[in-house]
C-alpha cells in the first residue's frame, strides 16, 4: 500500500532553465545508475523475504518509497528546464553554428513526445529497463548490489553537480549525493548484521567447494610470476574461513572440442577431405 503527499521531498529550483542539462538529468531518472532502478531494486528484493526478516522488509520498503521521491524531484527538475527555455533561435543565433549545435542538447522526444517534461528514459533517450535490477532472493547478495547501485548513483549525481552553474541544481543535486551517502552505509551496516554475509550463498555446504581453490588468487599471466604478496594471495580471507594463497598458473585439462552435434540440427557442410580434391 502506497500514500501521496502533494509535496516534493526536497525543494526544486531551476534560475536558468536549461534543455540540454535536463537531457542529462534524464540519466538520474531512467538510466542504469538512475532512482527508477533502485526504487524498484529495493521493492522487489523487500517483496521476496521471508517471514523473519522484517526489520530489513522495512528497511528496504522505507528506502524504496524514499528513492519514488527522488524521481519526482528529478522529473519536477526536467520540467522546469525544458519549459522557459527558448524554444527557437533568434536571428543571431542562426548565423552561428556553436550556438545552433547547442539547442540540439533537448532531446526531440522531451518535446515532440512528453510536451516539455520528464520521461522514463535515460539520457540518450533508451526506455528505463527492469534488466538494471537486481533481486536475487538472496539478502547478502542483494545488499552487496545495493551499494554498488548507490556508489554508481553517487558518481552520476556528482559529475551532473560539477556540470551545472544553477544554483537550484546543485542544491537539489547536493541532498540527492547526501542521500546517497546515508544509503552506501545503512547497507554496509544491514550487511554487518548478518551472521554469513560472505561467501554468498551462505547456506551451501561449504565443504562440497573444491577445497583446491576456494582461497587461491589464480594467475593467468602466460608465463609463471612469483607470489605478489598482496593482501589477496597471503593472509586470512575476510570470512575468517580460510588463508589465501597464490597459484602462478591455472589448472588446466581437456581440450576445447565440441562434440558432434545431432544429425536434426547440424547446419555444419561436409568437410571435403583433400585426397579426394586432388583426384579431380
Amino acid at each position: 500500500m502506497f500514500f501521496q503527499e502533494p509535496e516534493l521531498q526536497y525543494e526544486v529550483t531551476v534560475e536558468e532553465p536549461d534543455p540540454h542539462f535536463a537531457k542529462l538529468l534524464q540519466q538520474a531518472i531512467g538510466g542504469q545508475e538512475g532512482e527508477m532502478r533502485v526504487a524498484m531494486q529495493y521493492m522487489f528484493q523487500a517483496w521476496a523475504l521471508p517471514e523473519g526478516y522484517e526489520e530489513y522488509r522495512n528497511l528496504l520498503m522505507e528506502t524504496a518509497a524514499e528513492e519514488l521521491g527522488h524521481i519526482e524531484m528529478l522529473a519536477s527538475a526536467v520540467t522546469k528546464n525544458l519549459r522557459g527555455s527558448s524554444q527557437q533561435m533568434s536571428e543571431d543565433a542562426q548565423e552561428t553554428a556553436a550556438t545552433a549545435e547547442a539547442m540540439t542538447g533537448q532531446s526531440p522526444r522531451q518535446f515532440l513526445s512528453a510536451g516539455e517534461s520528464a520521461m522514463p528514459v535515460d539520457s540518450n533517450g533508451a526506455p528505463f529497463t527492469g534488466n538494471y535490477i537486481v533481486a536475487s532472493g538472496n539478502l547478502a547478495g542483494d545488499l552487496y548490489a545495493n551499494v554498488m547501485a548507490e556508489s554508481t548513483g553517487r558518481t552520476l549525481a556528482t559529475r551532473l553537480w560539477e556540470y551545472t552553474d544553477d544554483p537550484g541544481m546543485k542544491d537539489m543535486l547536493s541532498y540527492l549525493i547526501a542521500r546517497d551517502t546515508m544509503h552506501q552505509n545503512q547497507w554496509l551496516q544491514a550487511l554487518e548484521t548478518l551472521d554469513d554475509p560472505v561467501p554468498v550463498p551462505a547456506s551451501f555446504p561449504q565443504e562440497q567447494e573444491n577445497q583446491e581453490f576456494n582461497y587461491t588468487f589464480m594467475s593467468t599471466r602466460r608465463e609463471a610470476q612469483p607470489d605478489p604478496e598482496y593482501p589477496w594471495t597471503q593472509g586470512e580471507a575476510p570470512d575468517g574461513k580460510g588463508q589465501f594463497s597464490y597459484a602462478a598458473e591455472q589448472p588446466g585439462d581437456g581440450e576445447v572440442i565440441a562434440p558432434q552435434p545431432s544429425p536434426m540440427t547440424n547446419d555444419t557442410p561436409n568437410r571435403t577431405d583433400e585426397s579426394s580434391d586432388s583426384s579431380d
